[in-house]
């Protein structure tokens, strides 16, 4: 029986363009010369580097570690010795340089210690998701987020439904449709490996589904072949979608399996599913089972100025030109070199800027392929742009608040919930760069956000650093307090016990004054008495003589 599928709003039909990838299988690419390794190959901060200028270092050795949680580590694509840590050109729409390591091959591919290998079903989670994080895998679809983080949703969110996006619905990208024809058995296992982390197998999910654009019809059987050889209690089905840009935009493939819509500035984890991209389960298979980190990818060369478009596995940091030489570029024929496909890429400008993570596609188109764009004119409210918005945005709006610079109103109208699929671009009669003005927008919306945060961030600090200034000064005056209180009290007790002393020392000079006067009354009275007792004598002696005087007379 045929799963039913729904359709999303909008979309358009470019011509494809995939055949001319796809006549061979997929080719190893040769060794580099050299190899340049950007520190930020992924969304979120960048690695920081755990070896210097001059150190051997091996095939697959861990080079430069996460620097947080949204980040991602960095390991040696092959043996060699690492001859410059700095500044370099990267590929990335802005054309600004980043950190980058160079690393000379030795030419003998010679492994350090590989991962140890993990028996999925035994294993927890947790450890499952720990490997995933060391051997620093991103989603290969393009957009370069860490999968240690998207598959490690929060608690509160109850996974229940597993999508694989293998939609690849970019015109001229071939390299997950040739993923899938060649291994389509370890394409199955890192979705049974992934399914086991988020849904263990005491509670099975609801459903795990590979969502695959009926234009690859190999691959589709590939999946089918190699799903019913499966020994699993899982039930994992292969989900054919009609051939519609851009199918393959997460949302857009959500809706298509499973009618849902994720809500406005969520994300699927919302509504209980998890997607992830065919190449990324491919990437978690090789670093279970295999114990290989992510060094190397499957990107798409193609494009009418090569003499033999493929699908090759390069090496992580391999430069651009050395590819194109090796696929027989024509640089008379060549108009623009795009790293993507021709409608989400984007345009390089420097050969020498390598392969990352994230490349998928390397487009070296012509004139004819690719023609320069013609003259922007003005709008004329046709409203195709709205019609083939697969987010039901609406393009015109848009664009006035985003020339306009009026980023509030650009929000208000959902903004941010662009894919930047260019499929307004696509369909504009006027041909006006739609595109381009909402990349603008986000941009400044992005710095204006970073400057506030920036801001933000230095009024905490400010207001931190004068709470701190605040409690020491508070601090120190309470020690003050503290201080004069304590010299205070011992103030008042000397003067207390100088006082009580003071009282005492009088009392005792008062009664030794007492005493000494008592013993002067006592002196002067026994002088008076001496006196008196002398007076007293000389008196009787007189009255005496003056008796004896006048008997005497009386004798005569």
């Amino acid at each position: 029986m045929r799963r039913k599928v729904w359709n999303f709003h909008g979309g358009i039909h470019p011509p494809e363009n995939k055949q001319i990838s796809t006549q061979t299988p997929i080719e190893k690419a040769p060794m580099p010369s050299r190899l340049i390794l950007p520190l930020q190959q992924h969304a979120g901060q960048p690695a920081n580097p755990i070896v210097e200028v001059g150190d051997s270092v091996l095939k697959g050795q861990l080079i430069a570690e996460p620097s947080g949680y949204v980040s991602a580590a960095v390991h040696a694509p092959t043996s060699g010795i690492v001859t410059e840590i700095g500044q370099r050109n990267i590929p990335h729409p802005s054309g600004l340089t980043g950190l980058c390591m160079v690393i000379e091959p030795d030419n003998q591919d010679k492994w350090g210690d590989r991962l140890t290998a993990i028996d999925y079903e035994k294993a927890e989670p947790a450890e499952l998701l720990q490997r995933i994080r060391d051997a620093g895998i991103t989603g290969l679809g393009g957009a370069g987020f860490p999968t240690s983080v998207k598959l490690n949703p929060s608690a509160e969110n109850t996974i229940v439904t597993l999508i694989i996006n293998a939609a690849e619905c970019e015109p001229y990208i071939t390299a997950d449709d040739m993923l899938m024809r060649e291994k389509a058995e370890e394409v199955i296992k890192g979705i049974q490996i992934i399914a086991h982390m988020l849904m263990p197998v005491e509670c099975l999910p609801v459903e795990c589904l590979i969502g695959v654009e009926d234009n690859k019809p190999e691959a589709i059987a590939a999946l089918e072949k190699a799903t019913q050889q499966l020994d699993t209690e899982r039930q994992i089905k292969v989900v054919a979608i009609p051939t519609k840009y851009p199918s393959g935009g997460e949302k857009q493939l959500i809706q298509i399996l499973t009618g849902k819509e994720v809500p406005n500035g969520g994300i699927p984890a919302d509504i209980g599913i998890v997607c992830q991209n065919v190449g990324t389960t491919s990437a978690v298979y090789r670093a279970v089972v295999l114990g290989e980190p992510l060094i190397s990818r499957i990107t798409t060369l193609t494009g009418k100025a090569l003499v033999a478009p493929k699908n090759l596995e390069v090496l992580l940091g391999t430069p651009l030109n050395e590819l194109l030489n090796y696929c027989g570029l024509l640089d008379s024929k060549l108009n623009r070199l795009i790293m993507g496909g021709p409608m989400m890429g984007y345009t390089l400008t420097d050969l020498d800027a390598p392969i990352i993570k994230s490349t998928n596609c390397i487009l070296a188109a012509t004139e004819e392929e690719i023609p320069a764009p013609a003259p922007e004119q003005a709008c004329i409210r046709c409203g195709m742009c709205a019609e083939a918005c697969p987010a039901s945005l609406l393009p015109q709006q848009l664009l006035w608040y985003s020339k306009t610079k009026d980023f509030d109103k650009a929000l208000k109208y959902n903004l941010l919930d662009c894919i930047e699929c260019g499929a307004c671009s696509y369909v504009c009669p006027s041909n006006i760069p739609l595109v381009q003005y909402y990349r603008f927008a986000k941009g400044e919306i992005r710095a204006l956000e970073h400057e506030h945060t920036k801001s933000e961030h230095a009024r905490q600090r400010f207001e931190s650093r004068q709470q701190r200034l605040d409690a020491e000064a508070a601090e120190k005056e309470a020690k003050r307090q503290a201080r004069a209180k304590a010299a205070a009290e011992k103030q008042e007790k000397k003067l207390a016990a100088e006082t009580k002393k003071g009282a005492s020392g009088e009392a005792i000079e008062n009664n030794a004054a007492d005493a000494k006067a008592a013993v002067i009354q006592a002196a002067l009275a026994r002088v008076q008495a001496k006196k008196e007792k002398q007076a007293s004598a000389v008196k009787v002696e007189a009255t005496i003589a003056e008796s004896i005087s006048s008997n005497s007379d009386k004798g005569e």
